[in-house]
């Protein structure tokens, strides 16, 4: 499966020291919440590397920081402190506008409970992500068509999210987060929400995503949805574990 390719605007920073051949590079990261005088951590000394085009799975205990470090490195969530680089972009030192340019133009998202909006139609839920990159009218036409055929979900266009099913929802969801070309599509639990069945078509279409080049990384509690990627991550208290 292959989708369009173009030259996205690049933002302000100045590309920074980071390991070449790294899409991501994560150095000391830490996220803490305070409460008074003690504090609680949710994420210690992550030190993490993602090449381009790996297919990682994040995995551990309900509480183990999985979610929030994949919200870190989709630039939802800016309150942590340590380094961050992104394609030798430093993150850490870009200014908050400049985040939000850098996540619309290489990041796609897909979450578990699908998030598409529930006032628009099929369409329109996938144009959004086009709207944000100043996309012609005509050409987010011709790329919603084309990504309409190319996730079978033609038929599907004019309806709105609660006229489908749960399956149904997130393929949209999974077509949104990839309209645009992005570099790296996180996912967190993306098949929670879904009978089985229905997992593992989002899975297989996951891997045909990654073997045509996407870098894909999920947050997951399934051993078998991690045996579609290459490499595991286990959280542990807010730990890597070894």
């Amino acid at each position: 499966m292959s989708f369009f390719t173009r030259t996205a605007p690049q933002p302000t920073d100045t590309a920074d020291t980071a390991t070449p051949g790294a899409l991501i590079a994560l150095n000391n990261l830490e996220k803490s919440y305070a409460h008074g005088t003690s504090r609680t951590w949710v994420l210690r000394r992550i030190a993490l590397e993602i090449r381009e085009g790996e297919f990682v799975s994040i995995m551990g205990p309900s509480g183990a920081g999985k979610s929030t470090l994949l919200h870190i490195i989709g630039m939802h969530d800016s309150d942590w402190t340590g380094e961050y680089y992104f394609g030798g972009h430093a993150v850490h030192r870009l200014s908050p506008k400049d985040r939000a340019k850098l996540h619309k133009q290489y990041i796609g998202f897909v979450f578990q409970s699908y998030h598409l909006l529930d006032h628009l139609t099929v369409y329109e839920n996938l144009e959004v992500p086009l709207s944000y990159r100043d996309v012609k009218k005509s050409e987010r036409d011709s790329i919603v068509c084309d990504v309409l055929d190319r996730f079978s979900i033609v038929g599907k266009k004019d309806l709105y999210p609660s006229q489908l099913s749960g399956g149904q929802q997130q393929l949209v969801a999974v077509a949104r987060a990839v309209i645009a070309n992005p570099k790296i599509v996180l996912a967190d639990e993306p098949t929670g929400n879904l009978h089985s069945s229905q997992g593992r078509e989002i899975m297989e279409l996951f891997k045909k995503l990654n073997d045509a080049g996407t870098t894909i990384v999920q947050v997951t509690h399934s051993e078998a949805n991690a045996a579609f990627g290459s490499r595991v991550i286990q959280l542990k208290d807010g730990w890597m574990a070894d």
